[in-house]
């Protein structure tokens, strides 16, 4: 009787482990089947984290750097470390400005994919702004006469970005990636330090990030999403 007992106790042990691990593998399943939802549903979803007035705030930037360029390195060829000092840390206000809003906006608009959204939209730019930086690294430290390619090489790699971008953007976003792509090759066919003018980068990411605000503000539903 005892023996009997022990095998029906080891029995339904067995058979209450074998079945935990089988529902455990359904859940996992489930979660997976879930992400992979919305995965799909985040890439079909047009992006809504970029704020209009966040980007035209980051042209005015541009200008702003690009006039105290004009007025405190009139040869930037003989000020390089100044000059990038002054795009580099622009680039970097710019660019933590955007992605502080685009936090928040997103979690706001996009609620449950925000996340997804979020991790879309950083892989999308994430290439061309790595590339961008280490190609700047490796023009300063080693090839520091071609460091007037500089202003041309970024605008055409943060074309890159914008044109991989334009899938889940309002179409009417590749203008703006043109525009960059156009105002790079410009700068570059210069072909010497004239390319370091204040205005070549003023004018282009000024011009530029006005222009992809206006885009969004005509093209995303803006009175509906802003606050």
């Amino acid at each position: 009787m005892a023996v009997g007992r022990y095998l029906d106790n080891r029995a339904g042990l067995v058979y209450f482990a074998l079945q935990s691990e089988f529902v455990m593998d359904d859940l996992d399943k489930a979660l997976g089947d879930i992400s992979s939802i919305r995965r799909q549903m985040a890439r079909s979803t047009e992006f809504r984290g970029y704020g209009p007035a966040t980007l035209a705030a980051t042209g005015v930037f541009a200008m702003f750097a690009a006039v105290a360029q004009a007025i405190w390195m009139p040869d930037p060829a003989k000020a390089i470390s100044a000059y990038l000092a002054t795009w580099i840390s622009t680039a970097a206000v710019s660019a933590g400005l955007i992605a502080t809003q685009m936090r928040a906006r997103t979690r706001r608009i996009h609620s449950g994919m925000a996340d997804e959204m979020i991790r879309m939209a950083v892989e999308q730019f994430l290439p061309s702004a790595g590339a961008g930086a280490l190609l700047t690294l490796v023009l300063v430290c080693f090839v520091p006469g071609a460091l007037w390619m500089l202003p041309g090489i970024w605008q055409v790699i943060f074309s890159l970005g914008v044109f991989s971008s334009c899938r889940f953007l309002p179409r009417p976003m590749i203008a703006a990636g043109l525009w960059y792509l156009l105002t790079g090759l410009s700068c570059i066919a210069l072909g010497d330090s004239r390319a370091l003018s204040p205005w070549t980068m003023g004018i282009s990411y000024g011009a530029g990030q006005l222009l992809v605000a206006g885009i969004l503000f005509f093209n995303s539903r803006e009175g509906e999403d802003e606050t």
